[in-house]
């Protein structure tokens, strides 16, 4: 196969980009830190004087051990709900992991963090893990240790579609396609939060700690005039006993993590999937080079040939169309072993008014087409897909308008959205507009997506953005008979464009789960690796079984 790529020049930008990428992990690294902590020293010392422990020691204890875990999620609601003190991680540590062999995804509550309420994107996290266990069919185990919903907000995650209630019709949808789900009661379960380990397939409950109630005692007396303590009510024992609603009692959360393990273990192996793999070889190319590649400032070329000769297999890849729609790099290539397809976005230089200016990966007509084609090629042949984003949009213009650039791009839509074959997405750069579309953003269901440090997603970047905005807020100042100095207008501006560059922080993105989670460049291969294995556990999808129904 043809090599990609050639020797980095080791200069001062070369330098200078490395430096930028660095101070952006380091950055990334003191936050995840913050974010491991919980609900904080005070919070997590509370919780092990109660002989529990935490949800990622229960997470650790649970995985085979030195085995590497995938974390969902990490980010989610940074800087969200600050009125409220904040709620790191959601207050849910959400992995893919591996337990006896098999692998599986765990949702654990902290319940260091508000007692392991469910805020509005608590639920969000949530459903995303219920998502990549039954694209994978991979067997769930809940973790629960929750006061339940969050009342505060409670009408922000509780009645519509996509709140809490549809945490519950999950458990019956993925009991019914035969994906084993284990629930543990490693603390409180209160309310309608209490149906979700009943609707597992096991249910273990841990003494003295774990209840299970649909009313606390303090509801109890005010509904009904009884007085009877949370332990009597729903405890273990009531519910082993009792109420038969628990299948194993067990005296401590470590009991109960080796019980957990003991039971997947018992698993019958089933089918994989067959997609492709040979043996893993390095790219021709150090990885540790993308740091000085990828560009501090947004507004400087690169060459995205020298960024995937640094991810693939060799540094080797059978270009589709190499020297049509240039805009978008198609072609097939090995990842770990595994053939993917690849969809990646080139700069580009553009013409505007204001003369000739480089882009990330505008996607043109030619280029459009050549995607759509390729992504319908690659599902014949049942071979995964892998984007690279660095997109500001499909061009724009009269020129392109007149070459029928919506057409295309809606071809290429179209295309990745009735996709099969597993996709993987990757936000290197830029992702604005409908490119973030075309590019298999959030919303066409790749199985994993994540963001590298120096990703941007918005509707368009911040300085057309913020001249947008300035231009219709000038207009109403005008029609009101308004006149606005320069000064004013400039501070307009300057305010406009600092509240859209904070929305346009990765972090923003991760912390609604616009992305799974922020990575170091450097996993990109180790995460693309595991996530085809993940997907290969998924046989009955229609990509092998045309006319199966997906839930």
């Amino acid at each position: 196969m043809p090599v990609i790529g050639s020797p980095v020049v080791r200069d001062g930008l070369y330098t200078r980009n490395e430096e930028a990428m660095r101070t952006l992990l380091a950055r990334l690294t003191a936050e995840a830190a913050g974010v491991r902590e919980g609900g904080g020293p005070e919070a997590v010392a509370r919780h092990r004087a109660r002989k529990k422990l935490t949800a990622r020691e229960r997470t650790v204890r649970l995985v085979d051990p030195g085995s590497a875990i995938l974390e969902i999620g990490l980010f989610t609601a940074h800087g969200m709900y600050g009125e409220f003190g904040g709620a790191p991680s959601a207050g849910t540590v959400v992995v893919v992991g591996t337990v006896e062999g098999r692998q599986v995804v765990i949702v654990a509550n902290d319940a260091t963090v508000k007692a392991g309420a469910w805020f509005p994107i608590t639920c969000k996290k949530n459903l995303r893990a219920q998502e990549i266990a039954m694209e994978n069919r991979l067997p769930i185990i809940y973790l629960v240790d929750s006061a339940g919903v969050f009342l505060p907000l409670q009408s922000e995650l509780f009645p519509d579609k996509e709140h809490f209630g549809r945490i519950f019709r999950n458990n019956a949808i993925i009991s019914a396609m035969g994906i084993p789900q284990i629930a543990a009661v490693m603390g409180p379960c209160v309310a309608g939060g209490a149906y979700l380990p009943v609707m597992c397939d096991e249910t273990f409950i841990v003494e003295g700690h774990g209840s299970l109630f649909l009313a606390g005692s303090h509801l109890v007396k005010a509904a009904i005039g009884e007085e009877i303590g949370n332990e009597a009510l729903g405890g273990a024992a009531v519910h082993s006993e009792i109420s038969g609603v628990t299948d194993f009692r067990m005296k401590s959360d470590e009991e109960c993590l080796a019980a957990i393990r003991r039971m997947v273990g018992r698993f019958g192996q089933k089918s994989t999937a067959p997609f492709d793999r040979i043996a893993p070889a390095p790219p021709a190319f150090s990885p540790s080079e993308l740091y000085g590649i990828i560009p501090a400032d947004r507004t400087k070329p690169f060459d995205t040939y020298q960024v995937l000769a640094r991810l693939l297999d060799r540094s080797e890849l059978d270009e589709y169309k190499a020297g049509y729609g240039k805009t978008l790099i198609t072609g097939y290539a090995r990842i770990a072993g595994w053939s993917v397809g690849i969809v990646a976005n080139q700069r580009s230089t553009v013409k505007t008014a204001r003369g000739e200016m480089q882009v990330g990966g505008v996607i043109y007509s030619d280029s459009a087409d050549k995607a759509a084609r390729f992504i319908m090629d690659c599902n014949q042949k049942r071979i995964p897909l892998v984007f690279f984003q660095d997109v500001t949009g499909f061009m724009v213009g009269s020129r392109a308008e007149h070459g029928g650039i919506i057409k295309d791009g809606a071809k290429m839509v179209n295309a990745v959205a009735n996709s099969v074959v597993p996709k993987f997405t990757f936000v290197i750069g830029n992702s604005y507009g409908a490119g973030n579309y075309a590019m298999c953003g959030k919303a066409y269901d790749p199985r994993l997506i994540m963001a590298w440090p120096t990703a941007q997603i918005a509707v368009m970047g911040g300085r057309q953005a913020s001249e947008t905005i300035l231009a219709i807020k000038l207009g109403a100042a005008e029609r009101a008979g308004v006149a606005l100095t320069d000064e004013v207008r400039m501070s307009t501006l300057r305010e406009i464009q600092s509240r859209y560059e904070a929305e346009l922080d990765p972090l923003f993105a991760a912390a609604r789960l616009w992305v799974d989670d922020i990575i170091d460049p450097l996993a990109t291969r180790d995460v693309i690796d595991r996530g085809i294995t993940l997907a290969s556990h998924n046989p009955d999808s229609p990509l092998f079984n045309p006319g199966i129904m997906q839930v």
